[in-house]
């Protein structure tokens, strides 16, 4: 049977009902819960609200997201996202009839921190599920840590290596780099590209996607005659740009990268005069991607959830609801624009906590197997079915293409 989670629109002020029709046929009020902070040198406010715990404790979601550093526009509507659900499952009156505690740990886009907060998590704090890291090197840093341990996370980084080999206790809620690749060399040859220019991040994200996007061109028949990288501190890509625009024969170009390098590279394509058709991924699927690129950002085309044109899904897609309905309440709640990353995080909270619903209790062994046997979820990134082979529960269908157009994102044909 499949699940909805259904949230109405709401006004400003008021609460957040947040509803789920449970595997087992039972509609379940979700509840809105109580945040709570770890007051620590790095550790972020996560919003505590005085719901009280019951008497068996609370239910305790940790999280390690990159809300300050380079990637705080990943890392900022996360956390938000989590706190506004949190609460509000708390003030529906919890989950099992315990509270939720958000327990959340800012690494600042540090890999060594998110280790190190993962194991206060774990060991410390005795968290009852993760939600995050922001970051695929965060998350890596941390997939040991849940192994020995045996706590069940869900992470909010793209990588494909996330997942890939199956880890018994990581899970992710993005699409993949991988799915990107396919997404964006499937429109490509639909245009008669088959020859192209790669410039890719040194990060965990970057690279995984520069793997993953090598791999996917031998498959569908692409050719990557330039192959570039930079530094995800880097203020300039015109050198590499200028590589690949003297290349011979290549045709378009794809930059895999997220935080403001593609937005510097985006920049830096316009002021080369570069005349071909420029394809990002998904690690910039925001409006502060627009915000930083500007008018270089026009023509740019890159796979994306449907948070950034909900007017793409269709009447009777069982998306449309849930995507309107959290893009509308986040935007009451902090009078700001949604993201795809937002969407991460809500996500993997709503999967824990229909996991942790379904187990009938926070016995970790229960919990990871309901969230490996999760099934027709829908979220905003897509329906997830998870399965033993597949941590991830989603397909290249999760994405739509979108195109920038005066500024704005718009759906491609």
């Amino acid at each position: 049977m499949n699940m909805k989670f259904a949230i109405p629109s709401l006004k400003a002020g008021t609460s957040l009902a947040v509803s789920a029709v449970m595997l087992a046929g039972a509609a379940t009020m979700l509840s809105a819960c109580n945040s709570k902070s770890s007051g620590d040198a790095g550790a972020a406010a996560s919003g505590a609200s005085g719901a009280t715990a019951s008497a068996t404790g609370p239910i305790k979601i940790g999280s390690v997201l990159s809300v300050t550093g380079p990637a705080s526009f990943l890392g900022d509507p996360e956390l938000k996202t989590l706190q506004m659900y949190v609460e509000d499952i708390n003030k529906q009156g919890g989950v099992l009839g315990r509270q939720l505690q958000l327990v959340h740990y800012d690494d600042g886009g540090d890999a060594n921190k998110a280790n190190s907060f993962g194991k206060r998590l774990i060991e410390d704090d005795k968290v009852d599920v993760l939600v995050g890291g922001t970051t695929t090197g965060a998350t890596m840093a941390m997939a040991p840590l849940v192994d020995k341990a045996g706590v069940p996370m869900i992470s909010l980084a793209g990588a494909v290596v996330v997942t890939e080999p199956v880890k018994k206790w990581m899970f992710k809620t993005p699409q993949t780099d991988r799915m990107a690749a396919e997404k964006v060399f499937d429109d490509m040859k639909k245009n008669g590209i088959t020859k192209i220019g790669l410039l890719s991040e040194t990060s965990g994200f970057g690279q995984s996607g520069k793997k993953e996007t090598e791999g996917v061109a031998g498959k569908m028949g692409m050719e990557i005659l330039a192959n570039e990288t930079y530094g995800p501190k880097d203020t300039d890509m015109s050198a590499q740009l200028t590589k690949i625009k003297n290349t011979a024969g290549v045709q378009a170009v794809f930059i895999f990268g997220m935080g403001q390098g593609p937005a510097v590279a985006t920049k830096n394509y316009r002021q080369l005069d570069i005349q071909l058709p420029l394809y990002q991924s998904h690690g910039v699927s925001s409006n502060a991607f627009l915000q930083l690129a500007g008018d270089a950002a026009n023509g740019v085309r890159m796979p994306a959830s449907p948070q950034l044109d909900p007017t793409a899904l269709k009447a009777d897609d069982p998306q449309k609801p849930v995507v309107e309905a959290y893009n509308n309440a986040y935007r009451a709640r902090w009078s700001q624009d949604t993201s795809a990353f937002g969407g991460y995080a809500y996500d993997g909270l709503m999967i824990a906590v229909d996991a942790i619903k379904r187990a009938g209790s926070t016995d970790k062994e229960k919990v990871r197997d309901a969230i490996e046997s999760t099934k027709g979820l829908v979220g905003t990134s897509g329906i997830f079915n998870m399965s033993p082979t597949d941590h991830n529960g989603l397909d290249m269908h999760a994405f739509n293409m979108l195109e920038v157009k005066d500024g704005k994102w718009t759906l491609v044909p």
